[in-house]
């Protein structure tokens, strides 16, 4: 509407408002069409102080031979006004979804005349507004309907006497209506065209939207046939109905993006390669309580779960669980070597720390680790990167290694690290003679240990980073991490205070004791440079360590004539650490790479060619990932996508263990196995963790026959091998 026809509107009586005020409708309600194979989706933009009303939207087709459907439109606010007393409006943004057909002949470009009105809140409203637009329609085969690099359109043609137009377009042959039968149903309604079947077990639903879950799928009953690409299947014809369960985040309304996925055939002989199409569902509020029989058979995801209790939880429940879920962690080969390190820090004050000072330093840690990890996980669910992953670069493994090695040394009494003189008198209140054990020391040796001694994840760090990252709720999100760290750090707590009670006070136990923690000292080291060293050096390492350690421990010194029992226990854990170690030169050097079973895997052991194990398909980005799962539906293969990374303790556990178990190999019999190395995090990395969502290894996804996710079966963390089975024969089940 020209600006003067406003201007003149607002010389009406009753209108108090200059022009400035006002811009016309065309910048006040703005919109951009996008076209899909059976459908027009509208998305308008609201400048904020206005609004359009709900029943005067209006959709008109002006090309032949295409025919407009009925607008699918959100709910809106309530409002009572002076223009039209109660209605419906929006505010900000909202989408329309237009269904449309076209016959044989239309053309490809065609014409959508829009209506609508609109008001501003200062007390304008707009007289209605027409608008019309362009709009390229997508061709009648497209791209997507390629499987295996072969097109569709080429599979059409190469059939003898057959024109292009005797086969439809599978969006011609299976059009279908998705909606909510009720608050806690959604149903997809296929409509057949004749002479054309979908299969009975090709169908599947999937949504990124965290509004709903999907329970198994209720499939009527189909007509058995004997089909020349599938043998005997069952298939529908004409017409066929599709129910999925629903879980519900919460009553709000809303909609969500729904991917379903099929396939059907020509009666003539063409078959389609699996599909999936994207549609708009609108989510109306829930007016009724789930009803108590509504079970999804589909389970739901720990780090999904974990998630919505984090959302919808009490914080004091929340806090109490993700506590709890922390001193499990504490458990794990990404925590436990946390636990040397603060001894070292406490044992390196002398033997005269009090009870007192020595929780001082535990805490100073453990509170340094939580809100490292806090800030983090909330700069990771913001930028979309794992800082953690960032900290595992060689450069910086090295650097920390280095600091352990000299740690060591100084605990060998190699050296002293001492502070100046004239700084330590200032600082003789919080510091002591050693710099590791001041409290800002003890802080930094918190920060970097969280970033680079324990980057695991698992799922409830993953379930906090998807609250983060896709509510934008930073309280709720930011305390089930610091809760969770806290958990984690709940026995080094214990740990250090006991240390301070328990250590003796002078002679030669403390020499021995500085001595042993020294060795832990450079295991850590060793330890992490596991992460990128070639295992037959890592082997190398743990051996010279562990020879070492025999050799102090008087495994080659004669005992004294009147030795006592702690000399004798001295001299033969030497022994056996000088037998152990020289297992460990043998294994390095015959190929053996397990610290663990130093011969196993060698010419000495059971032989590695023999040893079961995965055979994974290297991947790198996206495309290389779309690729290969849709060479794997075109064979009728499922398939599972690894996260891994050098740096990921608990991935190279899974290898060990869970990735050679028998039951997991059957049951990944007829799946393509595919794996992500992201050790380098680089672009191509991030991006192909943002396009699921994952925040870092050990991830694991699984893809139906149909090219699917299926979401729900995800697994985070490390997971053994009779549950990782489980989970393999569910997630590829037909």
């Amino acid at each position: 509407m020209p600006r003067t026809l406003i201007a003149v509107l607002l010389l009406l009586p009753g209108w108090a408002l200059a022009a400035d005020d006002l811009v016309p409708p065309d910048e006040a309600f703005t919109y951009t069409v996008t076209a899909a194979a059976d459908e027009l989706r509208i998305d308008w933009r609201l400048l904020p102080g206005y609004y359009l009303y709900r029943h005067r939207f209006g959709f008109a087709s002006r090309t032949d031979g295409i025919e407009l459907g009925e607008a699918k439109l959100p709910r809106g606010k309530k409002k009572t006004d002076q223009f039209f007393g109660e209605s419906e409006i929006y505010r900000d943004s909202l989408r329309v979804v237009l269904p449309y057909t076209r016959s044989r002949d239309a053309p490809t470009q065609m014409t959508l005349e829009l209506r609508s009105q609109g008001c501003a809140d200062i007390g304008l409203c707009y007289p209605p507004q027409t608008w019309t637009t362009e709009i390229s329609l997508p061709v009648r085969v497209a791209t997507e309907d390629t499987a295996g690099g072969v097109d569709l359109m080429a599979l059409l043609q190469d059939r003898p006497e057959t024109a292009d137009s005797q086969f439809l377009h599978p969006d011609e042959a299976f059009r279908f209506v998705a909606e909510m039968s009720d608050d806690y149903t959604l149903s997809v309604k296929f409509d057949i065209a004749e002479g054309y079947y979908l299969y009975r077990d090709k169908f599947g639903f999937t949504t990124d939207s965290d509004l709903v879950q999907f329970g198994t799928l209720r499939l009527p009953p189909g007509v058995p046939k004997t089909d020349e690409f599938f043998g005997d299947t069952e298939v529908y014809y004409n017409h066929v109905s599709l129910a999925a369960p629903m879980s519900r985040a919460g009553p709000q309304s809303g909609d969500f993006d729904l991917t379903i996925g099929f396939q059907g055939c020509a009666e003539d002989g063409i078959c389609y390669p699996p599909m999936t199409r994207n549609t708009l569902v609108i989510l109306p509020a829930a007016s009724t309580r789930p009803p108590t029989e509504l079970v999804l058979d589909e389970p739901v995801a720990e780090q999904d779960r974990l998630a919505e209790l984090i959302r919808s939880g009490n914080l004091g429940l929340v806090a109490a669980s993700f506590f709890g879920l922390g001193l499990l962690l504490a458990f794990t080969p990404c925590v436990f070597p946390m636990v040397p390190i603060l001894s070292g820090i406490i044992v390196g004050q002398g033997p005269d720390i009090t009870t007192r000072r020595a929780f001082t330093l535990s805490a100073i840690y453990v509170l340094a680790m939580a809100v490292t990890y806090t800030v983090a996980g909330v700069a990771a669910a913001a930028l979309g990167q794992n800082l953690q992953a960032i900290f595992q670069q060689p450069a910086v493994i090295i650097v920390f290694s280095l600091i352990f090695v000299a740690l060591a040394l100084a605990m060998f009494g190699v050296y002293e690290f001492k502070v100046p003189a004239a700084l330590q008198n200032k600082l003789s209140d919080m510091s002591n003679k050693q710099g590791g054990g001041t409290l800002f020391g003890v802080g930094v040796m918190g920060v970097l240990s969280a970033l680079i001694v324990g980057p695991c994840v698992a799922a409830p760090l993953a379930a906090a980073l998807i609250v983060l990252g896709q509510s934008g709720d930073p309280l709720r999100g930011g305390l089930a991490l610091f809760t969770m760290s806290l958990g984690m750090g709940a026995p080094l707590l214990v740990f250090g205070a006991s240390a301070g009670h328990l250590l003796p006070r002078a002679g030669a136990w403390m020499t021995a004791i500085r001595g042993a923690f020294g060795v832990l000292m450079l295991g850590i080291a060793i330890w992490m440079l596991s992460r990128i060293l070639p295992e037959h050096i890592t082997m190398f390492l743990w051996a010279g360590l562990v020879l070492m350690t025999g050799i102090f421990l008087g495994a080659f010194a004669p005992l004294p004539e009147l030795s006592d029992t702690r000399h004798k226990l001295a001299k033969g854990g030497g022994i056996l650490a000088v037998v152990y170690g020289v297992l460990l030169v043998v294994g390095a050097a015959t190929g053996g790479t397990d610290p663990w079973r130093p011969l196993h895997g060698t010419s000495l052991g059971s032989s590695a060619e023999m040893l079961p194990k995965l055979e994974f398909k290297r991947i790198k980005s996206v495309a290389d990932l779309e690729q290969q799962v849709q060479l794997a539906s075109a064979s009728g293969q499922t398939t599972m996508l690894d996260f891994y990374a050098d740096w990921c303790v608990e991935c190279k556990k899974m290898e060990k263990t869970t990735f050679h178990n028998t039951a997991v190999m059957n049951a990944l019999g007829n799946t393509v196995l595919l794996q992500a190395d992201v050790t380098a995090n680089d672009a191509q990395d991030r991006a192909l963790l943002n396009h699921f969502g994952i925040y870092g290894p050990p991830t694991i996804a699984f893809f139906d026959r149909s090219g699917l996710e299926r979401k729900n079966y995800r697994v985070v963390g490390y997971m053994g091998p009779e549950d990782f089975a489980a989970i393999v024969q569910a997630a590829t089940a037909e």
